[in-house]
């Protein structure tokens, strides 16, 4: 495999999990680009939303992604679930790599997903239980042209880690 395989969805999609297993399984490095940019900035995604804004937050993430896209590693990479969203992103994924993955889960499973762990998820965590349903279902009306732009469109409702990984395996070549 001498190509990088981006996983992209919304948050809580699984991107995160799917790509350390993926990445695993086929013996490549795996970059969670959330994390990556963390360690750049030397301070937490909420950190820098709270400090110098979503702008600069934006401006950051489409640098550190072409980082990751410039390098010649093979690679896994498992984007934020808005970076596709901003920019030139998906231009630049899409020349970067012939397997871009979106993971598509509907709103009730991503809803189960995400309550747990509302607080550590700046986007929701300032949201009553009752906005957040509403605020899925918009978001990804808003976000579907972009994650729809993948070469592969996933449907990952009621399939298991290991399943989705041995769906992404057979689709590389």
């Amino acid at each position: 495999m001498k190509e990088k395989i981006i996983l992209l969805g919304y948050m809580g999609s699984g991107k995160s999990t799917i790509g350390q297993l993926l990445a695993h399984a086929l013996d490549l490095p795996f970059e969670d680009l959330d994390s990556f940019i963390e360690r750049k900035e030397g301070k937490k995604i909420s950190e820098i939303f709270a400090l110098k804004g979503e702008i600069y937050f934006r401006k950051q993430e489409q640098a550190y992604l072409s980082e990751l896209l410039d390098s010649p590693t093979p690679m896994v990479i498992a984007l934020g679930g808005g970076t596709p969203c901003y920019g030139k992103a998906m231009e630049l994924i899409r020349a970067a790599s012939p397997y871009s993955f979106y993971l598509q889960l509907p709103t009730s499973e991503l809803m189960a997903r995400l309550l747990p762990e509302k607080a550590k998820r700046p986007l929701i965590a300032h949201l009553s239980f009752e906005d957040i349903e509403e605020f899925l279902n918009k978001h990804l009306f808003e976000r579907f042209p972009f994650y729809t732009q993948a070469h592969f469109i996933l449907p990952c409702h009621g399939l298991s880690p290991t399943e989705i990984v041995e769906k992404i395996k057979t689709q590389i070549k």
